[in-house]
């Protein structure tokens, strides 16, 4: 038996994934009535904030991330680390182009 497996435990029950589920309904909800709302500027920062704490949610329950080994989580980590990257020059980028 491979030593990496016997010392996993599930730590939560069936609940928590329903509890879970029920909260990205909920925040998808929300992220639908944002977009409905005219806030400017912020209703991208609001949709991305509320996509991020949708992808924890995801990552941490549902994929067991916070079970997993830290070398897989420096990897999670560090592509996170160049998605935020990406995304601050993405939209540096779109806010010079406005500004002609």
């Amino acid at each position: 038996m491979d030593k990496h497996h016997s010392n996993i435990e599930h730590a939560h029950g069936y609940s928590i994934y329903v509890f879970v589920w029920m909260a990205l309904l909920i925040l998808t909800g929300v992220t639908v009535t944002v977009a409905g709302i005219n806030l400017g500027a912020l209703t991208i920062a609001a949709a991305l904030l509320i996509a991020s704490i949708k992808s924890y949610l995801v990552l941490t329950i549902f994929m067991h991330l916070r079970l997993e080994m830290k070398a897989f989580r420096v990897f999670v980590s560090v592509a996170i680390l160049f998605i935020i990257i990406s995304f601050f020059l993405l939209f540096s980028d779109y806010s010079f182009l406005g500004a002609r």
